[in-house]
């Protein structure tokens, strides 16, 4: 398995396939159904100005996510050109 980081770590562009959801209770739940699970594909399409929030693309739709929701998020970066590994 390659290396992971925190979602809030990736810039604009990046892509990576979500890892793990640390956060329990009301927002663990609320994180994963906005469709953000282990093994889903992601993509930073942007960030605002002061960096938060951070706008992602998956599952063909945009969502934003707030820089504390974010930082319960772990993340396995996919290089540029690379297909991404399934879970």
């Amino acid at each position: 398995m390659a290396e992971t980081k925190g979602l809030r770590q990736l810039a604009k562009g990046d892509r990576a396939i979500v890892r793990s959801i640390k956060a329990s209770g009301e927002m663990g739940r609320r994180i994963r159904d906005m469709g953000l699970v282990p093994g889903s594909e992601i993509l930073v399409v942007g960030r605002a100005p002061l960096k938060d929030p951070v706008a992602l693309r998956l599952k063909n739709f945009t969502l934003t996510l707030r820089n504390n929701e974010a930082d319960h998020i772990t993340v396995e970066p996919v290089a540029p050109g690379e297909q991404p590994e399934e879970a």
